[in-house]
């Protein structure tokens, strides 16, 4: 009886293969053949205009894997693009250089509207756009869009967007929790694109932001993104966000819609840049704690941490009321803007409602720790050691009033983020 259980593991590994790869005619062929536990290998050089249509089927135990010859020797360029679907299939090592956005997306984990990836992995891969590259016109696109559920990108890097769309989005079907992770990811430089449109990560949109995604961004490298002031664009529900390391960013994780997200463990080390800025916090049952926040120098939206005034019968484009927000054990160092309750967008007009500040450390040299712009009565305060110019509010009752001990973040680790052939 073990032999014959044994008889089909031993006929897979048999029949796996590897198959060296030269062109898209021979890699597509080989996609139709593959079969669980087969590696592609792609020849190093350029493949320029070369589009990867993927559907193939691996299993958990036995993936499929595209991979490149040499990590980073394999460019792609021009109107190139990945079109993943299937189940169980890696891609690692590519290098998407300077895409053309008449391509549309970059890489996309379907292969159509039909045909979702599950289960699927990018890893160790780039796509970037060198420096001094220009938009060749306003056609909008994202460079990785993550469809279906239960995919991983990780150890990639995504730099030098310069066109209009979000660099990554993750997007949401009816009545599918999506469960992806993106960990050790290193989001590299973006300038600033001057209009709505240059989130470096969205995860959700307006139409589907009450679902619940289920979704983990942790182990990340955030670095000067500044396409606009939702670095991060949260609008789903049930997601975390920990560990990431935001530097120098001018812009801030935004909790735009959606509710019950976790931030927890995030450094945001501005370092007295232009516009640098935390989280700010729109909606239901979100929790924002542990969260270092140093030398932040942005304003209003960009504050270290944020509350918004919600907008009465609000349309799911615009503000909902923040309820049962926790902020707690959180460390504030030298922010020129601590805390600010209240900020008004539109017909924003709804103060927060039974929340709290909980155990958090602020030490503002500079300014008042808190600004208040609405009523606050719905805000409890317990635990909580603040110093600065002034407290901002006249609340006494879970507040100390001394100069707490905290310690400066320092620069990031970098050898964790991207892929290893870029470090």
């Amino acid at each position: 009886m073990r032999l014959l259980l044994c008889l089909p593991l031993i006929f897979s590994i048999v029949h796996s293969a590897e198959v060296a790869v030269a062109n898209v005619d021979e890699l597509n062929a080989a996609l139709r053949q593959a079969r669980p536990g087969d590696t592609l290998v792609l020849a190093e050089g350029e493949w320029r205009d070369t589009v990867i249509r993927c559907n193939a089927q691996g299993t958990e135990s036995m993936p499929v894997t595209l991979r490149a010859a040499v990590p980073g020797k394999t460019v792609l360029t021009g109107q190139s693009a990945l079109r993943l679907g299937g189940r169980h299939v890696v891609v690692e090592g590519l290098w998407f250089r300077n895409p053309d956005p008449a391509a549309g997306d970059t890489v996309e984990f379907r292969l159509d509207s039909k045909n979702l990836a599950r289960h699927c992995r990018v890893t160790n891969c780039a796509i970037t756009m060198d420096a001094g590259q220009s938009a060749r016109d306003d056609k909008e696109s994202r460079w990785v869009g993550i469809y279906g559920g239960h995919n991983r990108l990780d150890h990639c890097l995504i730099e030098g967007k310069v066109t209009k769309g979000a660099s990554v989005v993750v997007w949401l079907g009816e009545g599918q929790e999506a469960a992806h992770r993106l960990d050790h990811n290193h989001f590299g430089p973006r300038e600033r694109l001057g209009k709505n449109g240059g989130e470096t990560l969205r995860v959700g949109d307006s139409k589907t932001s009450m679902s619940a995604a289920s979704c983990i961004v942790e182990d990340n490298l955030f670095e000067r993104c500044n396409g606009e002031a939702e670095c991060v664009s949260n609008k789903s529900c049930g997601n975390t966000y920990r560990r990431n390391f935001f530097l120098e960013v001018s812009g801030t994780l935004t909790l735009r819609h959606g509710n019950a997200c976790l931030v927890e463990a995030n450094t945001f080390l501005g370092n007295g840049a232009n516009g640098t800025g935390g989280v700010r916090i729109i909606g239901e049952d979100h929790v924002v704690r542990g969260n270092h926040f140093e030398q932040l120098a942005g304003d209003d939206a960009r504050c270290a941490i944020v509350i918004m005034q919600g907008v009465p019968g609000s349309a799911l484009n615009e503000y909902f009321q923040v309820k049962r927000a926790r902020v707690e054990s959180n460390t504030l160092l030298d922010c020129e803007h601590p805390i600010l309750i209240g900020l008004k967008d539109g017909r924003g007009s709804l103060p927060p409602l039974d929340c709290s500040f909980t155990s958090n450390r602020v030490l503002a040299p500079k300014s008042a720790v808190v600004e208040a712009r609405c009523d606050i009565s719905g805000v409890r305060w317990q635990g909580n050691v603040f110093h600065g110019i002034a407290p901002g509010i006249s609340v006494s009752e879970g507040i100390e009033w001394q100069p707490p001990s905290i310690a400066s973040a320092g620069e990031p680790e970098r050898r964790g983020y991207g892929p290893a052939w870029r470090r």
